[in-house]
């Protein structure tokens, strides 16, 4: 008996420690208990709850136990590719905050020299923040990209790009390109070259405003956006990039109708974006009298195949969901409605265009669109949109309702800003 009891416990311990009671490896779960979390970075914007990281239960859209405390006021994210690392800007302070999503808390805190709306984390070692206000001594204009030790949080560098607004990352991290939304070239950063004694940057002129890239599957290829007359420029259109010359070379712009934001899917590159002009709503029901242009191009054939209306704005969020729903979001938009009180038309600063049908749908909801997130497990895109953190069916398009979700909304207290999925994507 003594000997039976002694066995059974030996393998009770093996069955609650590393080994499973089938023989394979039990992996470890979070403080959260959750295997498929989202981060939703959540502000107290005036209430006496302070700021954190809130953890979704990313299998019944409902809130998970606990959450992470990251700064005061936490806003847009950065997720590193295997998904073990989040940046997280604290609003309030102009600090990076460093979350590991093994341990779901913050492994460092990194002071900006400035304020940001754009950064990357291309490897879970490295991330880099666009700061257009950071000082420099010596007539250097202000401006930089900041580069930020993610495995022990500080910052290796601070690099002079004059008003840098935006950087986008190769998938290596071995190239960062940056931009100001107030010139007329990019500027391309070597990261590798840090303390080699050779030049980091390179000004590469022959561009038309441009704020944003994408680029190729190969990484070969950076396909920049000119924002043109929206930005005080003159052309909005798509320029190739080829990042395997030194220096880069650029290829002759493809004119569209606007450009502030893309996603390449394949051979297919779809850029948003407000014209000045020729901005009319033709084909909606709208009281809105100014819309945004979608371009869809070919990238083989580096033409536009078709031109779509949706909603006005600055758009700088984009996302394509697993059954083809492409989310656009913008910032300023023309709100018309409320959507806590509905007497006629809501909208807001989220379009959905539909890739299998070529049609577009403007959700009834108001507000900027802060953060997009799909999943390669889900038909469900998580929108923070006016402050909320919405779900979208995207099989119907429309508020996701189940036993879980009854408006599409899960509710949390504050101001939602962003959105991480982190087990799953």
């Amino acid at each position: 008996m003594k000997k039976s009891a002694l066995l059974f416990a030996v393998i009770l311990a093996a069955c609650l420690g590393t080994v499973s009671c089938n023989g394979g490896p039990h992996p470890a779960l979070p403080p959260s208990k959750l295997t498929e979390r989202i981060f939703a970075s959540q502000s107290a914007s005036g209430t006496t709850i302070p700021g954190a990281l809130v953890i979704i239960d990313g299998e019944y859209d409902t809130l998970g136990r606990g959450e992470v405390s990251a700064g005061t006021s936490p806003g847009l994210m950065a997720i590193s590719p295997e998904r073990s690392i989040v940046m997280v800007f604290d609003m309030a302070t102009n600090k990076v905050d460093v979350v590991s999503t093994k341990s779901e808390a913050v492994t460092g805190v990194v002071q900006l020299p400035g304020s940001t709306t754009s950064m990357v984390a291309p490897l879970p070692s490295a991330g880099y923040v666009a700061v257009p206000s950071a000082p420099f001594s010596g007539g250097v204009s202000p401006g930089a990209v900041v580069a930020v030790n993610l495995t022990s949080p500080s910052v290796t560098a601070v690099i002079s790009v004059p008003n840098a607004q935006t950087v986008v990352s190769n998938s290596t991290g071995t190239q960062v390109l940056a931009f100001s939304n107030d010139s007329d070239a990019v500027t391309v950063v070597s990261p590798l070259l840090l303390n080699s004694g050779s030049p980091v940057t390179v000004s590469v002129p022959g561009f038309d405003r441009p704020v944003y890239a994408v680029y190729s599957s190969d990484g070969s290829t950076a396909y920049v956006l000119n924002c043109g007359p929206q930005c005080g420029g003159t052309q909005a259109s798509v320029q190739p990039l080829d990042v395997t010359t030194t220096p880069p070379t650029p290829g002759v712009p493809v004119p569209v109708a606007a450009a502030t934001i893309g996603f390449l899917n394949g051979t297919t590159l779809y850029v948003a974006g407000t014209p000045p002009v020729n901005n009319a709503c033709t084909g909606e029901t709208t009281a809105a009298t100014t819309c945004g242009r979608l371009s869809i191009v070919d990238t083989g054939s580096m033409t536009v195949t078709s031109t779509l209306v949706i909603t006005d704005g600055y758009h700088n969020r984009i996302d394509l969901s697993m059954g083809g729903q492409l989310f656009i979001g913008s910032m300023d938009c023309t709100n018309i409605g409320n959507v806590n009180n509905v007497t006629g038309e809501v909208r807001g600063c989220l379009s959905i265009f539909n890739t299998l049908n070529n049609s577009v749908l403007i959700p009834s909801d108001n507000g900027d669109v802060t953060g997009l997130q799909s999943f390669s497990s889900r038909e469900v895109e998580y929108v923070a949109e006016g402050g909320n953190l919405r779900v979208y069916d995207t099989l119907t398009d429309t508020l996701l309702e189940n036993q879980y979700i009854s408006t599409g909304t899960i509710i949390i207290t504050g101001v939602i800003t962003d959105v991480k999925a982190v087990d799953f994507f």
